[in-house]
């Protein structure tokens, strides 16, 4: 497998040296260089076609937003944003971005990130050698959510949907592609995912248990859940015992 091409973008060198240090510990992928500036981000895009970007939002000059609203569509590499602050997660999603990640980055998450987009690029290489792939005829029946996209809404079934986390105003919906953000309250959220497989394991997360890969014990009852695709998931007090049950753990995870 040829390793996946990223360029780091950021306007702190301390955020480009930790983001390097984080990748030297993810395997398949090469870093093709740094910006510090939205307009030497789209030289060095120009110059290095890389299959992800990591870009910073606020950065002086052009905005990473705008970076990427600008790349042209037919040779996009994946986005990934990389940010201190939560209030542009929703314009960040308006243009189709792999993920969204909060500073300090997490391991975990940047790993699911990279992940989210070596998928994302397969099928845009899969799409280009067949030239269209037959789009499934929906079932009516399926439960699903109508989420906000650049042009207009897209109708998320249920079952498409491995984990949800909150963000204040907003809930993120990750799915193996790509996230979405979707203003609606946890409570509303609960209600409308009873029949879906999800499982809510934390006042803040929903998660699939037939995508849980391990149980981490944190102690003091305590437990960590890690997903497939590499998120590593809290679960809170109360939840606990719930969660292991339906896991088929039962009191031996305890």
């Amino acid at each position: 497998m040829k390793p996946l091409r990223v360029l780091l973008v950021d306007d702190e060198p301390l955020a480009l040296k930790r983001l390097a240090a984080l990748f030297a510990d993810i395997d398949g992928v090469e870093l093709v260089g740094t910006a510090a500036t939205g307009g030497e981000a789209e030289a060095r895009i120009a110059a290095t076609t890389p299959d992800l970007v990591m870009l910073d939002i606020s950065m002086p000059g052009k905005s990473g937003l705008r970076v990427a609203a600008d790349l042209p569509a037919e040779a996009r590499p994946e986005i990934v944003f990389v940010t201190a602050f939560e209030q542009y997660a929703p314009d960040a999603f308006e243009v189709e971005a792999a993920d969204y990640l909060l500073k300090p980055v997490r391991f975990h998450r940047l790993r699911q990130a990279v992940e989210r987009a070596r998928r994302r690029q397969a099928q845009r290489e899969a799409a280009d050698r067949f030239a269209a792939l037959p789009a499934p005829v929906p079932d009516a029946c399926d439960a699903a959510i109508w989420v906000q996209v650049a042009n207009g809404q897209l109708r998320l079934p249920h079952d498409q949907i491995e984990w949800v986390e909150a963000a204040k105003d907003y809930v993120i919906l990750h799915t193996a592609t790509r996230s979405f953000i979707h203003r609606i309250s946890m409570k509303v959220l609960d209600s409308l995912l009873i029949s879906s497989g999800l499982m809510r394991v934390h006042r803040s997360t929903f998660i699939r248990p037939a995508l849980v890969s391990g149980v981490q014990r944190l102690g003091k009852g305590l437990i960590a859940l890690e997903m497939r695709d590499g998120a590593q998931v809290q679960v809170g007090p109360s939840y606990g015992k719930a969660v292991l049950a339906r896991l088929g753990l039962g009191a031996e995870g305890a």
